[in-house]
């Protein structure tokens, strides 16, 4: 009887269950490590469209997700005065296909993802990586716990700031492309009683949206993004810095802004980052490798990084059952992906043109485009999020 190969996952979000559930299903035994101690619940909705729809439609899990299913209405643009600009259906923006992709919020699809696999593989919650040995004949593994264990392969899904790529690579700083923009989320209450919507304010190189993914009782996302040519590497790791630093950027902004920079100055969900994305010349080095956001994060102004996450993970799997040699199944999987990869990566100009505008004329284009909108037929959909042709599913 041919002995399972050992794979350790480090993150539990979006790729790290999804890359579990395939490769349990294609015969390795598979333990994921996350430094949380449960499932995160929470967080902005997410996106899963084109190809990485036809992934959770294999997982099974796709009339779940349809019902999770929190697409707003309409999405309204306001000037900076708060007068209205247009309002537009959401997948006119977005270039996605109505009635067939999906919005969700992203506790909703973690939450299926690890109700898929959780009684299958071995989970370590409260806990991570905290070194990595390839000098033997598979990757021998010290946790921060203190636990040691060798596994045949290593996958990093732990993300943008993956401490799994540090490990294998070195400083972000070599792969990460700061896109010039930072921004602010969190919850706060639903003052103007917006149901199943979001309202966007915007001022040349400032923006704040009021989501709600509910009624008009419940809460709403706040989303604050504001644009700087330098990243504030100080704040990045200092919630009092960064709540100054968004505090002060939009001390003079009008509509409901200041009673959101109030809410912020209380939120304790706020999640403050700068949009940017991570490119590799390679996504492997040896027996570890990366997957998701920790590869190649294609940042949030694209809407892809669920997808992308998703579709890789399938297509890491399928490669690593395909071929026993670790080596030739990495290589494989990048030929295949880096394509699909670039392609998302570049519609970060589209969202962040259509989202945040830097200049004054940038604005008044885009404003122009909106008002278009409402008379013109919806975008087309965007290529990219169907360009990647998944590999036939069997059983090993």
């Amino acid at each position: 009887m041919t002995r399972k190969r050992t794979v350790l996952i480090s993150g539990a979000s979006i790729a790290g269950p999804a890359l579990a559930y395939w490769l349990h299903r294609y015969g390795f035994a598979v333990t994921v490590v996350e430094k949380a101690g449960a499932p995160r619940d929470g967080g902005y909705p997410v996106d899963v469209r084109g190809t990485a729809v036809e992934v959770v439609r294999r997982m099974g899990i796709l009339p779940r997700l349809r019902d999770a299913h929190i697409a707003p209405r309409r999405v309204t643009f306001l000037d900076a005065d708060g007068g209205e600009v247009a309002s537009v259906k959401a997948h006119a923006v977005a270039g996605g296909v109505e009635g067939q992709d999906l919005e969700i919020r992203r506790g909703d699809l973690t939450a299926s993802l690890h109700a898929l696999v959780r009684d299958d593989v071995e989970f370590l919650f409260d806990d991570s990586v905290d070194t990595l040995d390839q000098s033997g004949r598979g990757v021998d593994v010290t946790f921060r716990g203190g636990l040691r264990r060798t596994f045949d392969l290593v996958v990093g899904a732990d993300g943008t700031h993956s401490h799994t790529r540090g490990l294998l690579f070195g400083p972000e700083e070599r792969f990460h492309h700061y896109l010039g923009h930072c921004f602010a989320l969190f919850t706060m209450p639903n003052a103007l009683g917006l149901s199943h919507e979001i309202v966007m304010w915007n001022t040349p190189g400032r923006a704040a949206a009021l989501y709600a993914v509910g009624g008009a009782g419940d809460e709403v996302h706040a989303f604050l993004d504001f644009h700087r040519p330098q990243p504030p590497s100080d704040a990045l790791r200092n919630p009092d810095a960064q709540r100054d630093l968004v505090a002060q950027t939009f001390a003079d902004a009008g509509w409901e802004v200041p009673g959101m920079i109030a809410a912020l100055r209380d939120a304790d969900d706020l999640f403050f980052d700068t949009a940017g994305q991570i490119r590799m010349p390679r996504w492997s080095r040896g027996r570890v490798a990366l997957v998701g956001d920790a590869a190649y994060a294609p940042s949030f102004l694209t809407g892809q990084g669920s997808s992308l996450a998703l579709a890789g993970a399938h297509t890491l799997a399928h490669a690593l059952a395909a071929h026993r040699d670790h080596t030739e199944a990495f290589a494989a999987h990048e030929r295949g992906l880096r394509g699909f990869v670039d392609l998302n990566q570049a519609l970060v100009a589209d969202g962040a043109a259509t989202l945040f505008p830097t200049t004054a004329q940038a604005l008044e284009r885009r404003d122009a485009m909106l008002r278009g909108l409402v008379t013109l037929p919806s975008a087309p959909v965007r290529p990219a999020h169907s360009a990647l042709t998944l590999p036939e599913d069997y059983d090993t």
